[in-house]
């Protein structure tokens, strides 16, 4: 018998197989695709690849600002996908060494819960039994697909894409529609415009970015629009044509022509086929539902990651995996969402931690809230001409302390880490005069909006 069954090897289900077999534990890891999971294979990682390459294509375009001639740069999509896929290859190698590191043994296949097995848990892979004293679900999340007319046969003829297909797609579409104005779509969005896509973006909301603060968002939009990217808000998509999309706005039935199309409305806990429910483990909307300390209702089951429904983002799967072998461990550990930052990589960068005006309105928080142009930063202006973004703080009235940081501008997702930080140790104002800051560096813009208090 296992110490410790992990079923799921993404962010969360890796790295807690790699914290328990450091410690000591005989674990084993389940993983029915590739280690890595979404994040690593079909998500934040070969996404940041194309980015960055959209990136260096756009400073190659406009170089002559900043006193370089490149003649006749072209951005080779195929080639992108090409690096891409090694990167992939690379990281995925390097968590299956750390794998073999900490004594994980790891099995391919889909994990099937059986039930109670002398005294623990059996997980079933393919035809073959295995029993863990204790278990942790950390299964991840899938693609939301809506019954919207056509979206069914349009993944089927590969029309319409998730974004694992649109990952490997090895060639740029004249029109690309977006259906959602989340993370994801954003992403894809910045990415094939700069490729050369014409890309519109059909949204539900009246803003992009979902819980995004909205002077931000509104920020973003505009500086998406200047990249040529055309957004129906407030549309909803009432059907998928092959040759385009059907939206409804203020009553009327519109449609935007398209050669592909992105579904990117969301994602929903993936618990399908575990049979979970055979141990009585409780379920809310296809979540498994966890305690602060990552338990759930069963006793020596855990969950981390999207599966429990609660912040899918991989670096909050990343810290839930350690709450739950500290406390598979006996060591006393909570989990904590009040500062995990979020991140857009968009060009701009978009980056947020804690409260939004929107929410502290909301929650009746008194707060002050000072901002400052990213022009404040000496290097900022150095290695961006013509650029800008805005750096904002709240201020909880009451005690002083930061309750919230949102940027947006290049170098934004390096720096809100130590934003992340202040709000964590509940620095407050004071506190933050006190740090020394590096200089020239983007970071010190907090240092600039906190002396406007």
């Amino acid at each position: 018998m296992y110490d410790l069954i992990v079923i799921g090897g993404g962010p969360a289900g890796y790295l807690a197989a790699e914290r328990a077999g450091h410690a000591g534990l005989n674990v084993l890891l389940i993983e029915k695709r590739s280690l890595g999971g979404v994040c690593l294979n079909e998500g934040c990682i070969p996404s940041k690849a194309l980015l960055n390459s959209a990136k260096m294509y756009d400073h190659a375009l406009h170089s002559e600002k900043y006193g370089v001639t490149v003649e006749g740069a072209k951005l080779d999509h195929a080639k992108v996908v090409e690096r891409k896929a090694k990167v992939v290859k690379t990281l995925v190698a390097g968590v299956g060494m750390k794998m073999k590191a900490n004594k994980v043994t790891v099995v391919d296949g889909e994990a099937v819960i059986t039930g109670r097995v002398n005294g623990g848990f059996g997980v079933k892979v393919a035809d073959k039994d295995y029993e863990g004293a204790k278990l942790l679900i950390a299964t991840g999340s899938v693609p939301i697909v809506p019954p919207i007319p056509g979206t069914k046969e349009g993944l089927e003829t590969g029309y319409v894409m998730t974004n694992r297909e649109i990952l490997d797609m090895t060639e740029v579409p004249g029109k690309l529609v977006i259906v959602g104005g989340g993370v994801i779509g954003l992403e894809m969005a910045s990415y094939f415009a700069t490729a050369g896509s014409k890309v519109t973006v059909v949204e539900m909301l009246d803003k992009i970015a979902g819980p995004t603060d909205n002077e931000i968002s509104n920020l973003l939009l505009k500086e998406l629009q200047k990249k040529g990217i055309e957004f129906k808000l407030g549309s909803k998509v009432v059907g998928i044509e092959p040759d385009g999309v059907l939206y409804e706005k203020d009553g009327k039935t519109e449609k935007v022509p398209s050669d592909k199309v992105l579904m990117s409305i969301g994602r929903r806990a993936n618990t399908q086929g575990l049979n979970a429910e055979c141990l009585g483990v409780k379920i809310n909307r296809g979540a498994v539902k966890t305690d602060d300390r990552g338990q759930t209702n069963v006793l020596g089951v855990y969950a981390a990651g999207d599966v429990n429904g609660v912040s899918m983002l991989a670096h909050t799967a990343y810290r839930e995996a350690e709450v739950c072998i500290n406390n598979i461990l006996d060591k006393k550990d909570i989990m904590r969402y009040n500062a995990i930052p979020s991140v857009i990589y968009t060009s701009p960068e978009v980056a947020g931690v804690g409260e939004t005006e929107e929410s502290a309105k909301a929650k009746g928080i008194d707060y002050i809230c000072k901002k400052l142009s990213m022009r404040y930063s000496g290097r900022f202006v150095a290695e961006n001409e013509g650029g800008d973004g805005i750096c904002k703080i709240l201020v909880d009235k009451k005690f002083n302390k930061v309750i919230g940081v949102h940027m947006i501008g290049n170098y934004s997702s390096e720096i809100i880490y130590g934003a992340g930080m202040m709000i964590e140790t509940e620095l407050r104002v004071e506190d933050i005069k006190e740090l020394v800051f590096p200089h020239p560096t983007v970071s010190e813009i907090l240092r600039e909006v906190i002396f406007e208090f």
